[in-house]
């Protein structure tokens, strides 16, 4: 096992992008550093730079605008990069489904620059935080 899958299973550092979320998503990923849950225990580290990420966190339908810059930074990122889709709009573009102004949901838009991309779905309107551990974990055992 390469030391890349060795830490990204350990303790994955990861990078939150917002490509058009309505912000509840982003509100229970906030929750996660909460006291009540306290991901870092488990070596969950949100991070400044997709540089220094293992992992994209990607909260929101991808529109127009953003769908450039989510490639770029998941180019940015050190590979093997997981990417977690959490909520209903990132997975399936949810209530947004007909908007004008969307281009697709997020494994469309990454699978265009690496179609051997790793893509988690958390599913959910907001997603509730269990879910997005349990979704983080058992992308990682899967490695």
């Amino acid at each position: 096992m390469s030391w890349k899958i060795w830490s990204l299973k350990k303790s994955p550092w990861v990078f939150h992008v917002n490509t058009g979320a309505c912000n509840n998503c982003d509100i229970e990923i906030v929750n996660l550093l909460t006291p009540k849950f306290d991901v870092e225990r488990f070596g969950i580290k949100l991070v400044g730079s997709p540089r220094h990420a293992d992992a994209l966190l990607v909260t929101g339908v991808v529109t127009r605008q953003a769908a450039p810059r989510l490639q770029e930074v998941y180019r940015q990122t050190s590979k093997p990069c997981v990417v977690f889709a959490i909520g209903a709009c990132a997975c399936d573009k949810g209530i947004f489904h007909n908007g004008y102004h969307v281009v697709g949901p997020v494994d469309k838009i990454i699978k265009e620059i690496d179609p051997n991309a790793i893509i988690a779905y958390v599913p959910g309107c907001p997603p509730k935080p269990e879910a997005m551990i349990s979704g983080v974990v058992k992308a990682l055992s899967t490695l």
